[in-house]
């Protein structure tokens, strides 16, 4: 019986001893430079194999242009807004309204769920908002300006008493 125990504490140690404590969940990328893009493709083929890295179909892929950016092979995915998606769908991170692996648009900071809602269609028109602005700040300074000639203070009077010449308090000690 101790044999076994001591048996079965030695390969427990053993095994504790040879597993590395300090791991990393993924070493893909490691540093900034693994996060970017790759070079601009210019042919068929590097396009192909553009669109498979970021699970694209090869008839949807259009990378940005080759203007001096540094995007590379990024794909040139529509400008749309997150606030737009099918708020029912089963997302892998309902968060963010994004599934596992997908490609995002290189400007997601801006088209998140808490940011603007780029393509939404707006409430009212910009013109109508335009006029009630004009409206509602005119009126507000235009009332500032025709007030201006009425003075703004609390007016106050002499202090009333009931006979003039008396005195109602003397304090001053009854002997």
């Amino acid at each position: 019986m101790v044999g076994n125990l001591v048996k079965s504490a030695s390969v427990l140690v053993r095994l504790n001893l040879n597993r590395n404590v300090y791991t990393y969940h993924s070493n893909y990328a490691y540093w900034n430079k693994d996060w970017l893009p790759g070079p601009y493709p210019k042919t068929e083929e590097e396009c192909i194999n553009a669109a498979k890295k970021y699970n694209l179909h090869p008839e949807e892929y259009k990378p940005y242009p080759d203007d001096g950016f540094g995007y590379g092979d990024y794909p040139n995915l529509p400008y749309k807004g997150v606030a737009l998606r099918d708020p029912y769908y089963p997302y892998d991170q309902p968060e963010y309204k994004r599934n596992f692996n997908e490609s995002v648009h290189i400007d997601i900071d801006l088209l998140s769920e808490d940011r603007c809602d780029v393509g939404a269609s707006q409430r009212y028109s910009r013109k109508f908002v335009i006029l009630s602005f004009c409206i509602i700040f005119g009126g507000l300074f235009g009332s500032c300006y025709l007030s201006n000639s009425v003075p703004i203070f609390q007016p106050v009077m002499e202090k009333q008493y009931p006979w003039n010449g008396k005195k109602y308090y003397t304090f001053i000690k009854n002997q």
